[in-house]
């Protein structure tokens, strides 16, 4: 596996993580404490660019654009979808349609960069999403929580295919800590208009961890890795490691002692590591293709005629 896999493969991993603490700030107001994520990962990239020497980047109208809407699809309405596709009919279905997602970004990845999806990297897909999908669990659900668990689909697309033309303009440091700086007012702007009043408040010792454990961990790391690998891998390659999620939450369930994986869990995440080195193994060279043989006659008749035709050449120190 090379840098950019082993890239993608740890910030899908690390991105699975994040059921561990959910636990933990389940309490917690929703937006305003993915408000607080946003501002601390913004406050740790902008760091870590001014520590690197990574100055501001002019962009053009048309650019701050796209960046607002990176910032506004991939990371505040992917929240709400969520959160709402999970209040409606519980985590399974958000899990599941969100497990479709090596599958679409396989499909719409190449066309949105103006190329055909390869039969291998979208056979790839359907595998992992199966791997996935076993590894989630079946669960039950609704229209109106289907119809959340797709608007989050839609906006997990964005969050990679909108920041393709973004990365060689700014980079995977500056992309990562300015979309998560644009999230923040969003966040609260969504916080109020659903929780009202209640959207912030101080968090307890507990809480304060999960959420900076959000905040460097599944943001910060995360963020930057897959920025960082995406460009390398292309979205449909790229967007097969969106399996490993469920295969993070499954390990680090199992390491914090909260649930022991079952062997449709094992299953799904072997078939998702499957899919992902089906995905990544690259195709069969051609073989150029060989002359085809001389009868025999006319190779005869050839090497017949070579002394002739050498016996034309001029010899060395003669003249004709």
């Amino acid at each position: 596996m090379n840098t950019h896999a082993a890239g993608a493969a740890g910030a899908m991993f690390l991105v699975g993580t994040l059921a561990a603490v959910s636990g933990v700030i389940a309490d917690y107001p929703v937006y305003g404490g993915q408000a607080l994520r946003y501002a601390l990962a913004a406050v740790i990239l902008l760091a870590v660019a001014r520590a690197r020497g990574l100055g501001l980047v002019r962009l053009r109208p048309r650019q701050w654009a796209l960046l607002a809407a990176l910032s506004l699809t991939g990371l505040v309405l992917f929240n709400v979808c969520v959160v709402e596709a999970t209040r409606a009919a519980g985590p399974a279905l958000p899990g599941i349609v969100l497990g479709t997602v090596p599958l679409a970004l396989a499909l719409v990845g190449p066309i949105f960069t103006g190329a055909r999806p390869s039969p291998r990297v979208v056979a790839a897909g359907l595998v992992v999403v199966a791997g996935a999908s076993l590894a989630t669990g079946a669960g039950s659900g609704n229209l109106t929580g289907l119809l959340w668990s797709l608007g989050a689909l839609v906006c997990e697309l964005c969050f990679s295919l909108l920041a393709l033309p973004l990365l060689p303009l700014i980079g995977p440091v500056r992309l990562s800590a300015w979309t998560a700086a644009l999230a923040v007012p969003f966040l609260l702007l969504a916080g109020i208009a659903l929780d009202g009043r209640h959207v912030l408040r101080a968090p307890t010792a507990a809480e304060a961890g999960g959420l900076a454990y959000l905040a460097l961990v599944v943001t910060t790391v995360a963020f930057f890795l897959w920025y960082r690998s995406l460009p390398h891998l292309g979205a449909d390659r790229a967007g097969l490691f969106a399996g490993m999620i469920p295969v993070g939450a499954l390990a680090t369930a199992a390491l914090l002692g909260i649930a022991v994986p079952s062997a449709a869990d094992l299953a799904g995440a072997a078939l998702v590591i499957s899919g992902i080195a089906l995905g990544l193994r690259s195709p069969s060279p051609r073989l150029p293709a060989q002359p085809p043989a001389q009868p025999p006659v006319r190779q005869a008749a050839q090497l017949a005629a070579a002394p002739r035709v050498a016996s034309l050449a001029p010899r060395e120190g003669t003249t004709t």
